[in-house]
């Protein structure tokens, strides 16, 4: 079933031209296109199925700098700030708090980990503090267990995905903008070899600017203009149980379980890391960039089914402009959950929190991660195609560091002084022969 979603009514009519158009109704896609209008652009916000409708409900809606790969460290650091802005300045409600994040473990290897991160983490201004046994065994009294160590991170927090992306989309027509759901972008023309307009299935938007945050469907969209994306997605499964009074952490991980509060008495419920790989040809297009990472994590990933390509989000083929898409068939990735992780997943809940053996599970989904071969995204203008902005690959992270990715993406079309060093964010790391960098947080 699809996660929890608060639905939006669309702009009713399409523009003829604006100064952006953005691909993408995702988290991504609605702050961009709300920090492009805040800031004296017309822009219009298009999206083939309903704004936050894939994976920007589907996470754990954790907003943490804790074990950020030091890369993408700037950016959360920066996001944290714009969340708690975003809700002050537009009066919407994401859901958003600083209620800190908690991590505990058994591990030597994993707290040793920990620790290290720390350390850098502290030396650039990040709170972060590790737990000793005993610190760890009273935060976690709810689990009845001892534990070895573990991690408070003080300032990190947790925003809601079933409000935050109709909330930005909100405020975003507020300032003016337009958003058109229902709409898929089928592809980008262009004068000059710049971008010029983009096509939608309603019709033409002209526009100098074009900014893709299509989550999973990246790879593929730039492959029609010949842009070598690589990209792959896996399958995660998450569920949620009605806790009801049942005095459970907003945020909590430990290697068995991690446990979110949801809102109105729920708790989401996951295997961090636990996925499985449905093969497509785009994969195999891209399988030799993916084995370091796949190397370092094959331990929690196992072989999917036909789920990827009956999706058509992998897609290798070219596709008419003037002709349905593969974007209009499948309006919102919807993937199957495994049942075989929900089971797991409820059973070593249980085992952890004996409370949680008799609470209802109320739902449970499925979501396709897109991911790049480090795990870092891809943020910046395309060299080849004068306009085009990339934002993709968020690999899991992009809900809790969009405000600041957002920001960024509109620094860039404006500009402005980036909020942070764009240079590790580039699509050119990627290209043929070079070493991709895996973080080990």
């Amino acid at each position: 079933m699809p996660a929890p979603l608060r639905f939006i009514k669309s702009t009713p009519t399409l523009p003829a031209e604006a100064d952006a158009v953005i691909i993408g109704g995702g988290i991504i896609g609605t702050f961009t296109a709300y920090y492009l209008a805040q800031r004296g652009l017309k822009v219009a916000l298009v999206e083939k199925g309903v704004v936050g409708g894939e994976q920007s409900s589907r996470n754990w809606g954790w907003c943490r700098q804790q074990n950020r790969d030091e890369r993408e460290l700037p950016l959360a650091t920066k996001a944290l700030d714009l969340w708690e802005q975003f809700g002050n300045e537009s009066g919407e409600e994401t859901g958003f708090r600083r209620c800190g994040l908690f991590y505990v473990s058994n591990n030597d290897q994993e707290l040793e980990t920990w620790a290290r991160w720390g350390e850098y983490a502290r030396s650039v201004g990040v709170k972060t503090r590790l737990l000793t046994s005993d610190q760890a065994t009273q935060h976690g009294s709810f689990t009845g267990q001892r534990w070895k160590g573990g991690v408070h991170s003080q300032m990190d927090g947790i925003a809601n995905p079933a409000l935050a992306v109709p909330a930005v989309a909100r405020a975003l027509m507020a300032l003016g903008g337009t958003v058109h759901q229902a709409c898929a972008a089928r592809g980008i023309e262009t004068t000059g070899g710049a971008v010029s307009a983009v096509v939608t299935e309603r019709g033409t938007i002209r526009t100098p600017r074009v900014i893709h945050a299509g989550g999973a469907w990246a790879s593929s969209f730039c492959n029609q203009l010949g842009i070598r994306f690589p990209q792959a997605t896996v399958r995660q499964t998450i569920l949620a149980v009605g806790t009801g009074p049942l005095k459970l952490p907003n945020a909590f991980v430990s290697d068995s379980v991690s446990i979110t509060y949801r809102g109105e008495g729920c708790h989401t419920l996951a295997i961090s890391g636990r996925a499985m790989v449905d093969p497509t040809l785009q994969f195999v297009r891209f399988h030799r960039e993916f084995i370091p990472m796949f190397r370092k994590r094959w331990k929690k990933t196992s072989p999917g089914g036909l789920h990827g390509i009956r999706a058509g989000h992998e897609s290798l083929s070219r596709w008419r402009l003037d002709r349905r898409t593969p974007m209009e068939a499948m309006r919102i990735l919807d993937p199957t959950p495994d049942p075989r992780t929900v089971r797991l997943t409820l059973k070593r809940a249980a085992g952890l929190i004996p409370a949680l053996e008799s609470v209802p599970m109320v739902a449970s989904w499925a979501g396709f991660v897109d991911s790049t071969p480090d795990g870092v995204p891809v943020i910046g203008e395309v060299p080849d195609v004068p306009g085009l902005i990339l934002a993709a690959g968020f690999s899991g992270h992009g809900f809790g560091i969009g405000p600041g990715a957002a920001h960024l993406v509109a620094d860039i079309v404006t500009g402005q002084d980036p909020i942070v060093d764009p240079r590790p964010y580039r699509l050119s790391r990627f290209m043929r022969g070079k070493k991709i960098d895996v973080s080990e947080f």
